[in-house]
């Protein structure tokens, strides 16, 4: 079974506030996936999260962002 995180741990992880998370699933324009576990219950598997690290790493700041 994957390792499933809290929006408070992603928040954490990723250094951006619980709300920014909620404005990422709503607009859908993070590629976060997710897992909804119920209407109350919002879960973050360990290799999505790995992945969309993976997908943000840059070797310029000019470099254009694909996410």
């Amino acid at each position: 079974m994957a390792t499933l995180l809290t929006s408070r741990e992603v928040a954490e992880l990723l250094s951006v506030s619980v709300r920014s998370l909620e404005r990422w699933r709503t607009s859908g324009l993070s590629g976060l996936k997710f897992v909804r576990i119920n209407r109350r219950s919002i879960r973050y598997r360990q290799q999505d999260l790995d992945a969309y690290v993976a997908s943000r790493v840059v070797a310029s700041t000019s470099q254009k962002e694909t996410a």
